[in-house]
């Protein structure tokens, strides 16, 4: 689909934000939203008859894996996009784990211009260390300058040492400090959630101490140095507390969590194995209580895939060996949409917004918006019919996946990025069948 006026006819129009809910048509010329009312005529357009769809603001995702520059054999910028735009999402921010790592303003440009054709825009955010080693911090304004929205050395926590720098830098150049809260002396040889399923599949164990210890440590040192903090998939009670307490104090933080530590809990890695090995690992039912409570109540600013594509023969490895991660874009909002909407756990209008708006503004991103003179950015969903997760459709390379199989509602029908139509999974098979 290539027009560019579109009349989006006769869906249901959730935008929280602008305090939209109702069946409305939305004209779309030239990038931008020209007109929101009941009813719309535009004989120079094409008309999307989306009648019995949700239309909501695009979806936005602050934590995903492209793997490119130097890892094209689990996804490529293009190839992820591609995966992003069938999940319902406009924006996407990468992390800098790639192979050179992204710790310099060229490879930050790099990465903009390989993304220039891509199907949603891309948001590189570059490393917070050298080499994201953890150690000597980079040239954080350098980094913003060339386009990075944010800093992280997602993989690894940032040391005792270098985070005070780091956040001191990232505060100045005004981007966030996005980072991965783990202890490793005590996630050490861990692979999943330490207790008894561990030990009885004699595999290492990862105590809860290992991300919390890390959350308290980083907001303490917030606290002593100012800048803004974004704790990435948070997973435990401790850890929500801890960020609930910070924000009391007034201090600059927010968090994600990511959609499969708002469904599995620990107890999945029986059923599925190395598909359900995470870092940090899937948690007991009382943590994932916690952090859909948060969500729910804003502790937790948003939910962000964390998608981390990995080879067949990578997950093929056996449960002590296999990589952290899953793959997540094309799932996540179907996903909770079953899981925790439908259960009556979340208000639809929040899962919108913790997948869309709120994500956007914990990075510094302008938020999509349904109203007329906004960049167009949209997505519909299917919330009626039924469908099944088949990696072997998904437009991402990876296909490691704990949820094939699954049976969801919300499957995501179309999506349009800044007035362009990147996903139409109404005309062609869809990415999950």
């Amino acid at each position: 689909m290539t027009a560019t006026t579109l009349v989006l006819r006769g869906a249901r129009l959730l935008d929280p934000a602008e305090g939209r809910d109702g069946t409305a048509d939305v004209l779309v010329r030239d990038g931008r939203i020209v007109r929101v009312d009941d009813s719309i005529e535009a004989p120079d357009g094409e008309v999307v008859d989306l009648e019995g769809m949700l239309l909501t603001p695009g979806l936005v995702d602050v934590h995903v894996h492209l793997r490119e520059p130097g890892q094209e054999a689990k996804e490529t910028i293009a190839t992820g996009a591609a995966a992003a735009a069938a999940g319902g999402f406009v924006a996407v921010c990468a992390m800098p784990n790639t192979d050179p790592v992204i710790d310099t303003p060229e490879l930050v440009r790099l990465v903009l211009e390989r993304a220039e054709a891509a199907a949603v825009r891309v948001h590189p955010i570059a490393a917070a260390t050298r080499g994201s080693r953890g150690e000597e911090p980079t040239d954080v304004e350098a980094l913003a300058a060339a386009g990075a929205v944010a800093v992280s050395d997602d993989g690894r926590p940032i040391s005792d040492a270098a985070l005070p720098e780091v956040l001191r830098r990232a505060g100045a150049a005004g981007v966030p400090v996005a980072d991965h809260c783990e202890a490793l002396h005590r996630s050490a040889g861990g692979a999943i959630l330490a207790g008894p399923l561990a030990e009885s599949l004699g595999v290492g164990g990862i105590p809860p101490e290992a991300e919390s210890d890390a959350v308290a440590r980083d907001l303490e040192i917030l606290a002593r140095t100012g800048g803004r903090l974004h704790v990435c998939h948070v997973s435990t009670a401790r850890s929500v507390e801890l960020i609930r307490q910070a924000k009391a104090d007034g201090l600059a933080v927010t968090a994600e969590v990511t959609p499969h530590h708002l469904v599995l809990t620990n107890a999945h890695v029986s059923e599925s194995g190395a598909q359900a090995k995470m870092n940090p690992p899937l948690a007991d039912r009382a943590d994932r209580e916690a952090v859909r409570a948060a969500l729910a109540d804003g502790t937790i600013d948003c939910v962000a895939s964390d998608h981390a594509p990995h080879t067949e023969a990578e997950k093929g490895r056996g449960l002590a060996e296999a990589p952290f991660g899953i793959v997540g874009l094309e799932t996540a909002f179907a996903l909770l949409y079953s899981e925790l909407v439908e259960t009556g756990e979340l208000p639809l209008e929040i899962l919108v917004r913790r997948l869309g708006a709120d994500p956007a503004r914990a990075l510094g991103l302008d938020p999509p918006a349904v109203r007329a003179g906004a960049r167009a950015d949209l997505a519909a969903f299917d919330l009626a019919g039924e469908w099944t997760v088949d990696p072997s459709r998904f437009q991402s390379l990876g296909r490691n996946t704990p949820f094939a199989g699954w049976r969801l509602r919300g499957r995501p029908v179309l999506t349009i990025a800044a007035g362009r139509v990147t996903y139409d999974g109404r005309r062609r098979g869809a990415a999950s069948g």
